[in-house]
C-alpha cells in the first residue's frame, strides 16, 4: 500500500515539475493592440488619434485636366499670349493636381476645437498665360512646365472664431462655382482658396447665423490708377498702378440663412483705397516722389446678395444658385481675378492690321493735386443643376458683369475724363475714335458630369466669353510682339473655350 501511495505521488510530483517547465517554455502573453476607432461625432472619415480625445481626417482628391483655347484653370482666352492669339500660344493647357486635406477635432468646454489644413501639389504643362499685362507675351519660345506647391487653407477655429487661411466672411458656400468647373467664372466674390483673415460667427438658431471679420486688404485690391504719369503714346493701358502699403484690413460679414428650403445671404465688405505719391522722379532708383503729396484715402466698399434654392420639382439634388454684387473702390468682389482684358480678332476696316477688345480694371483712379475717383463694378452670375439619374449631372451656368468708370471722357472732374486724358495723349487715331473704359463680360457655359462608381467623375465643360468693349474707331497701338505696333480697330471680341476633366476623391 505505501508503495502504491509512494508511485502516485510521485507521478503527481513529475506531472507538476513537467507542466511548470512547458508553462515556462511559453512565450509572455503580448500587451493587447490599441487599434484605431471610428469617430462618428463629426461625420464619415474621422478617427481618434490614438491615445487621444482629437478626432482626424485625411482626405483629398487626384485632378487630371485639359483645357483647350484656355489656361489651366479654365481661364478664358481674355489676354496675354491666348488673348492674341498668336503662334507662341498653347493651344491647350494641361494640369495634374493631387490636393491633400487634414481636419483635426477636439471637444472642449467651450465647444468643439479644429484645425484644417489642405495643400495643393500641381504639375502644369505650361507657364505661358497667366494675368499679366494686357497683350504681354512669354516670350520666343514656348514655356516650359512648371511644378508648384499651393497652400489653399490653414486655419484654427475656436469657440465662433477662426484664425488663419481660410474664405471670407463676405464669401458664399459656393465661392465662384455656383455650377461650373471653371476657376474663372467673374462677375462676383471668390476666394476659395482662402485669405488671411479674423472672423467670428454667432449661430443664432433655426438655421440663421452672423458672422463679422478682419480680411487682408492685399486680396481685396484691384489696382489703383496713378493718371499723371506719363504713359507711351501706343500703350494699351493708361495710368500706373500706385497703390501704397496696407493700412487697414478690410472689414466683412455676413448674415445667413442656411435651411432645408435652400440659403439667403447678404454680406458686405469695406475696402479702404490708399493711394501712394502724386508724382514720379524720371530716372531715379526709386522713381516714387515723396515730397510730391499724395491724394488723401478714401473708403470703398461691395454688397453682395446669394440665394440658393433645393428641393425643386426636376428632380432629387437639383439646386439654383444665383449671386448679385455691386462695388465701389472694390472692384475685386466683382472682377474677382484683377485681370484686365487685351483680346485680338479680324477687322474689316481697311486701315486696320486687326481688332482689339479692351478693358482694364481698377478700384480708382487720380491725377496728382486732386482726389482718388472710386470706380463702380456690379455683376451677377448663377448656375441650374439637375441629375439625371444617380450616374449623370449636368449645370448650365453663366454670368454678366460691367465695370464704370464714371462722368464723361471730356470732363477731367470725372474718372473717366481723367481716364481718357492719359490715354489719349500723343496718340494717333482715326477720325470716328472715341474713348471709353467702360466694358461688360459675359460668360455662358454648361458642364456634364458622368460618375460611374462613388468619387470618380469624369466631366466636360464647354464656355463662351464674351468682351462688349465700348471704345470706337481705330487707333495706333503698340501691344507686345509678335504683335506689330501699328492702328487696330477697337471691337468686341469673343472666345470659346473646353475643359475635361476627370477627378478621384478620398
Amino acid at each position: 500500500m505505501n508503495m502504491i501511495k509512494g508511485l502516485i505521488l510521485g507521478s503527481a510530483a513529475g506531472l507538476i515539475a513537467v507542466s511548470g517547465a512547458q508553462a515556462a517554455d511559453l512565450p509572455v502573453k503580448a500587451k493587447a493592440v490599441e487599434y484605431v476607432k471610428i469617430c462618428s461625432l463629426y461625420g464619415a472619415g474621422f478617427y481618434y488619434i490614438p491615445g487621444s480625445d482629437t478626432c482626424m481626417k485625411i482626405g483629398g482628391y487626384v485632378r487630371v485636366d485639359t483645357t483647350f483655347n484656355g489656361g489651366i484653370f479654365h481661364q478664358p482666352a481674355w489676354n496675354a499670349n491666348l488673348g492674341q492669339q498668336n503662334r507662341v500660344r498653347d493651344y491647350y493647357a494641361a494640369r495634374s493636381r493631387l490636393a491633400l486635406s487634414v481636419d483635426t477635432r477636439t471637444a472642449t468646454a467651450y465647444g468643439v476645437v479644429r484645425s484644417f489644413a489642405q495643400a495643393n501639389f500641381n504639375l502644369n504643362s505650361s507657364t505661358g498665360e497667366g494675368y499679366g499685362t494686357p497683350g504681354a507675351v512669354a516670350g520666343s519660345t514656348i514655356a516650359a512646365g512648371s511644378q508648384s506647391l499651393g497652400v489653399d487653407l490653414v486655419f484654427i477655429q475656436f469657440a465662433g472664431f477662426t484664425f488663419g487661411k481660410s474664405a471670407s466672411a463676405f464669401a458664399t458656400p459656393w465661392q465662384g462655382y455656383p455650377g461650373n468647373n471653371s476657376s474663372h467664372l467673374i462677375g462676383g466674390h471668390d476666394d476659395v482658396t482662402g485669405t488671411n483673415n479674423i472672423q467670428y460667427t454667432a449661430q443664432f438658431g433655426n438655421g440663421v447665423s452672423g458672422t463679422i471679420g478682419l480680411d487682408d486688404p492685399y486680396y481685396g485690391r484691384t489696382s489703383l490708377l496713378n493718371l499723371g504719369v506719363a504713359n507711351p503714346a501706343t500703350a494699351i493701358t493708361a495710368g500706373n498702378q500706385a497703390y501704397s502699403g496696407a493700412h487697414a484690413p478690410d472689414i466683412v460679414g455676413n448674415i445667413r440663412v442656411d435651411q432645408a428650403w435652400g440659403l439667403f445671404q447678404i454680406s458686405g465688405a469695406l475696402h479702404e483705397v490708399t493711394p501712394s505719391y502724386n508724382l514720379l522722379t524720371a530716372g531715379a532708383v526709386n522713381p516714387l516722389s515723396e515730397i510730391s503729396g499724395h491724394p488723401d484715402s478714401k473708403w470703398g466698399g461691395s454688397v453682395m446678395a446669394a440665394l440658393q434654392l433645393k428641393n425643386l420639382p426636376t428632380g432629387p439634388g437639383d439646386d439654383i444658385k444665383v449671386d448679385v454684387t455691386y462695388a465701389k473702390g472694390n472692384t475685386r468682389n466683382v472682377i474677382f481675378n484683377s485681370a484686365s482684358f487685351a483680346m485680338f480678332g479680324d477687322t474689316g476696316r481697311a486701315d486696320s492690321y486687326q481688332s482689339i477688345g479692351f478693358g482694364q480694371t481698377a478700384d480708382g483712379v487720380y491725377l496728382p493735386g486732386g482726389d482718388i475717383k472710386l470706380v463702380e463694378a456690379y455683376g451677377i452670375r448663377g448656375a441650374f443643376n439637375h441629375n439625371w439619374d444617380p450616374y449623370w449631372s449636368s449645370s448650365l451656368f453663366g454670368s454678366y458683369s460691367a465695370v464704370r468708370y464714371g462722368g464723361s471722357n471730356t470732363d477731367l472732374t470725372t474718372a473717366k475724363g481723367q481716364w481718357c486724358s492719359n490715354y489719349n495723349a500723343g496718340r494717333v487715331v482715326s477720325a470716328d475714335y472715341s474713348c471709353n473704359p467702360d466694358f461688360n463680360v459675359s460668360q455662358l457655359g454648361v458642364v456634364t458630369r458622368w460618375t460611374p462608381v462613388a468619387n470618380l467623375t469624369f466631366s466636360a465643360e464647354v464656355m463662351w466669353f464674351h468682351l462688349d468693349q465700348k471704345f470706337s474707331g481705330a487707333a495706333n497701338l503698340g501691344p507686345s510682339a509678335p504683335k506689330p505696333a501699328t492702328r487696330y480697330e477697337y471691337k468686341d471680341q469673343d472666345a470659346v473655350s473646353l475643359n475635361v476633366r476627370v477627378q478621384r476623391n478620398f
